[in-house]
């Protein structure tokens, strides 16, 4: 697929270099414009889309969601972002006091305050495992994860591609072991749908979260979150609305406690078919195996620009569409701002614990030219500002 027609196909303005697909994606033009349809649907006959209409077409949708990552529609339910559905599981999963959840020092920070918010409620604890880098295989990995574990761990919870640190994590073998300790399982997939292959079924985590406005570009503010069948009981709604004892059950109380939750704009959920429907048009594995390649092959020279080493190895094992580099500044936030500002590249500089990084992300519309501005940005900052330490 021609780079340029791709680049055509989103919104993004044309001054900007964007390397940042991965905070909040980037909607293509064909499902931007079914959002609006939808939109102007919904105001011509706001009842019968709220009460009637959308509801059929929240159902359409699920149903071609639930192919697209192979589980039961009736096992997932569309929320805002995945961190409202991880409020929703940690504000209703029973822990008891000296309960512990097992992650890893690499999360998201919004997950990882819910997690702490309601863990403190009840005196249970969130224990992050520190991850040494650089990793070194998915095997390496799953054992020092599991050093975590304890008699007390009731729930484990991972990314499956981390957000700060941009690395696929091993989150079929965590899952797997876990199983196999009895654990109870929640996958944070924010970035997996769209950017990897999403196969529920033969994950088999009990819980997954993921966006579907990060990597598959719809609008923002279309997330889904799935709970295999046997455990949606367990969950309360966030929101107490007409979904609550339902006497007109819409499919399963699971959908109606989380679904029906009174006025809302369901406009970004609706096109979840017509994202599916763009990337199958326009061979999106492909377009995806061109991004990696792109990821990968600019990674070493960042790396000794800023005289540091990769924390992983470079391969698809644990890199996908995401690169952050490690790096020194005493002032991320205005290295930040600089690249914007002055070198007109968006791009985060990323904080975790007392580690930063300079993450990029690459999507259809990018280039090596892209990767090519911000290298001559950092070498001009490094050049003219003592903002890089090296």
């Amino acid at each position: 697929m021609n780079n340029n027609f791709l680049k055509s196909q989103f919104l993004l303005r044309d001054d900007i270099t964007f390397l940042n697909f991965g905070s909040f994606g980037a909607c293509a033009k064909p499902v931007f414009q079914q959002y609006q349809a939808f939109q102007l649907e919904l105001e011509q006959e706001p009842v019968q889309f709220i009460t009637v209409n959308g509801l059929q077409y929240l159902q359409e949708s699920r149903a071609a969601l639930a192919k697209y990552v192979n589980c039961n529609s009736k096992d997932l339910v569309y929320v805002t972002n995945p961190s409202y559905a991880v409020n929703i599981i940690a504000k209703s999963i029973d822990l008891k006091e000296g309960d512990e959840v097992l992650t890893t020092n690499l999360e998201y920070g919004a997950c990882d305050k819910t997690w702490n918010y309601y863990c403190k409620k009840v005196g249970a604890k969130y224990i992050r495992q520190p991850i040494t880098f650089p990793l070194t295989t998915k095997e390496q990995f799953v054992d020092d994860f599991f050093k975590g574990l304890t008699p007390k761990t009731k729930l484990v919870f991972i990314s499956h591609i981390t957000s700060t640190t941009g690395l696929r994590l091993p989150a079929e073998e965590i899952v797997a072991k876990a199983k196999s300790l009895g654990l109870m399982t929640f996958i944070d997939g924010a970035h997996a749908p769209g950017q990897i292959d999403v196969n529920l079924s033969t994950l088999q985590a009990d819980i997954f979260t993921g966006a579907c406005h990060k990597w598959m570009m719809t609008p923002k503010g279309s997330s889904f979150l799935y709970v295999k069948k046997e455990l949606q009981h367990l969950f309360d709604p966030l929101i107490v609305s007409w979904g609550y004892e339902e006497n007109l059950q819409s499919e399963t109380q699971f959908l109606d406690y989380h679904q029906l939750q009174g006025t809302r704009d369901y406009s970004a959920f609706l096109t979840i078919p017509k994202a599916i429907e763009f990337m199958e048009e326009n061979n999106w594995k492909e377009v995806s195996k061109n991004c990696r390649s792109l990821v990968q092959a600019n990674s070493a020279k960042f790396c000794k620009l800023l005289n540091t080493k990769s924390i992983a190895p470079i391969s698809d094992e644990f890199l996908v569409q995401l690169y952050s580099v490690p790096m020194k500044t005493a002032e991320p936030q205005k290295l930040q701002r600089l690249l914007f500002e002055k070198y007109k590249i968006e791009i985060p500089v990323m904080q975790l614990d007392d580690k930063i990084f300079l993450r990029y992300s690459i999507q259809a519309f990018n280039s090596q030219e892209d990767l090519d501005k911000l290298y001559e940005a950092i070498v001009d900052i490094k050049a003219k500002t003592n903002l890089i330490e090296v």
